[in-house]
């Protein structure tokens, strides 16, 4: 009976932290990152509610600007993954991430369709 007492007043006291943590990730982010077509220079805006993750990618590469929405977006611990729909030389291409957060900053590694795989690091914005 101690035991169960136990595990559920750490569940108590321990879910409440683990959900803020998650939520964590709600903010702006920047990376900049050297692939196969150049330099890209990314902002990103998060929102994270409870594991779900929304929000959006501004991209700068090669001299053209996007912002796309971010899709299937979730966050669980220190663990986040999206897909970035990207439409390139008229081809639907699906960029997905995966990615572990760490204070300020997020140490991604992404999938460019069957294309490429890179690592980049974001740092988050302070306002």
């Amino acid at each position: 009976m101690r035991m169960r007492h136990l595990l559920l007043t750490l569940a108590l006291v321990l879910g409440p932290a683990v959900a803020a943590f998650a939520a964590d990730v709600t903010g702006t982010w920047t990376a900049e990152f050297d692939t196969q077509i150049g330099i890209q220079k990314y902002v990103f805006t998060f929102k994270a509610d409870g594991e779900k993750l929304t929000g959006q990618a501004a991209a700068e590469r090669m001299g053209e600007k996007a912002t796309v929405t971010l899709t299937n977006g979730t966050v669980k611990g220190d663990q986040i993954a999206f897909t970035e729909p990207l439409e390139f030389q008229g081809q639907q291409v699906s960029i997905t991430y995966t990615g572990t957060i760490a204070g300020d900053e997020i140490k991604f590694t992404r999938k460019v369709g069957d294309f490429a795989t890179e690592e980049l690091v974001a740092k988050r914005k302070k306002d």
